[in-house]
């Protein structure tokens, strides 16, 4: 029992990192976002965003998340951006594999 307020802290944390997401990225078809302990992992599938340079599409995804890692919620961040096309081929080859 004492461990379902951190579960429903990190569930909240997940939450709250996909809605600013979706907020300011509006073209995204799809955000996953996983993790714990500040330590997340965000897939963006997006054709605008996987046409940027890697640095721009982490800028992109970083600056509506700047609150949180202020805040020490998220100290690390790891990013995948994938374009539709390219995210149809990622889940066949996860499928397969």
């Amino acid at each position: 029992m004492l461990l379902m307020p951190k579960e429903s802290d990190q569930l909240m944390e997940l939450a709250q990192i996909e809605n600013l997401l979706k907020e300011h990225l509006t073209d995204a078809t799809e955000i996953h976002v996983q993790g714990e302990n500040a330590h997340f992992g965000v897939i963006v599938v997006s054709d605008t965003l996987a046409s940027l340079s890697r640095v721009k599409q982490q800028q992109a995804v970083y600056a509506p998340l700047g609150e949180l890692f202020s805040s020490n919620i998220i100290h690390a961040l790891t990013i995948k951006v994938f374009s539709t096309e390219q995210w149809k081929k990622e889940r066949l080859l996860n499928m397969a594999g």
